[in-house]
């Protein structure tokens, strides 16, 4: 295996840190995610146009730019340095996947090439704070665990008179769901006795569909609550009848594990600037007549991050390439962010710890995503699971 990255890619990388440099930085975060879509419209087009940025997980047949993980990977990680605020994440590594996985010829020709070129966006809504378990990334995916089981709560599904789907209940936490032109939504059907998960298709304008933005710790991971009255939906696929939802199930599991492995790339990007603003930081600010970086202690600490940061790259690029490692490589990042973050508001003395300063940004989205995906050791401990690791002398024998 060639671990080294092709001159297209490192093209690509070049090319989007020099577009995230001129329109991204701190100040015009803070601006777009205080629009009302959370994000700059205008950029995320050039993105598409230019990079084809949504596309590049997608077929060339549907319009695509028809990369590999690990393009998405990278580009994600470039994302992650500037924290950019885009629908990325949630339509083109949460919702393309699935479509293409389950959605019929006809659903995918007809989503997939506006998703593609951007001037689609969508979003995945699961009930509750359940979505790291919906993708399979803390714990087994089975239905009553997490998409209300037949219990209140939750969203139903039900046949509607017209052949079609009906829709009621909630989501509290939607990324991008206040914004999103489609909504696919995990929802529970059959009863007890054929108790299953679908997908199902919901678009913005559909009747009885009510969302508002939740405000949120981390303003560039913006979040929504769903709320579906008896709303009319597509089933994601062709025949509910035959479907058992183990379809569904393992779809949701597959996208998790490629998810994970975008979202550590991103957190290692956001490690890494973190990392590089706070060197440059104590290489300017003088104590004692000397630069602050020039102690011991702080060089320790640096090299310290250094490695974290590192290992966390490292771990993510394993990841992309094996999506099976996608869980223990966003364990990985999400730590190493959580404490680089932490260290950058420490080694930038009082202003550090000032809410309006630069640092917070990561420290919120090192926060944010640990609610959103982790936290950490469930990550591990599942991970350590499916490996057998835990595995008892009885279990191994029935096994």
């Amino acid at each position: 295996m060639d671990a080294a990255f092709t001159a297209e890619q490192d093209e690509m990388r070049r090319t989007l840190r020099e577009i995230l440099g001129k329109r991204c930085g701190p100040d015009e975060v803070k601006a777009a995610v205080r629009t009302a879509a959370g994000y700059d419209r205008e950029l995320w087009q050039q993105l598409a146009l230019r990079l084809g940025l949504p596309g590049i997980a997608v077929a060339e047949e549907y319009g695509g730019v028809g990369c590999t993980p690990v393009d998405l990977a990278l580009a994600c990680e470039e994302t992650g340095r500037a924290l950019l605020p885009s629908p990325l994440l949630a339509t083109a590594v949460l919702a393309v996947p699935l479509i293409t996985a389950l959605g019929t010829a006809a659903q995918r020709s007809a989503l997939l090439p506006p998703l593609a070129a951007g001037g689609l966006t969508a979003a995945l809504a699961v009930p509750g704070p359940a979505l790291s378990t919906a993708l399979a990334l803390t714990g087994e995916n089975t239905p009553g665990e997490w998409s209300g089981g037949g219990r209140a709560g939750g969203v139903q599904a039900r046949p509607g008179q017209d052949g079609g789907w009906r829709l009621y209940g909630e989501a509290a936490q939607v990324l991008d769901g206040h914004s999103a032109s489609l909504l696919l939504v995990a929802a529970h059907t059959g009863g007890f006795a054929r108790s299953r998960t679908l997908l199902f298709l919901v678009p913005e304008d559909a009747p009885g569909l009510a969302r508002a933005r939740q405000a949120t710790l981390d303003e560039t991971r913006p979040q929504a609550r769903i709320e579906l009255r008896d709303t009319p939906a597509e089933l994601l696929g062709a025949d509910a009848d035959s479907a058992t939802g183990e379809a569904v199930l393992a779809a949701l599991a597959a996208t998790g594990g490629a998810a994970a492995a975008v979202l550590a790339a991103e957190a290692a990007g956001a490690a890494g600037q973190a990392l590089a603003r706070t060197v440059e930081y104590v290489r300017g600010r003088e104590q004692f007549g000397r630069p602050v970086g020039s102690f011991q202690a702080v060089k320790h600490r640096l090299a310290d991050l250094y490695v974290q940061v590192q290992a966390a790259r490292s771990a993510a690029y394993y990841a992309a390439w094996d999506p099976r490692q996608g869980g223990l490589a966003l364990a990985q990042a999400l730590e190493a962010l959580r404490i680089t973050a932490g260290e950058a508001i420490q080694l930038h003395g009082g202003i550090g710890f000032t809410w309006e300063h630069d640092a917070h940004l990561y420290f919120k989205r090192a926060a944010a995503d640990e609610l959103l995906f982790g936290p950490v050791h469930r990550l591990r401990a599942h991970a350590a699971h499916r490996a057998g690791l835990f595995t008892t002398p009885q279990e191994k024998v029935a096994v």
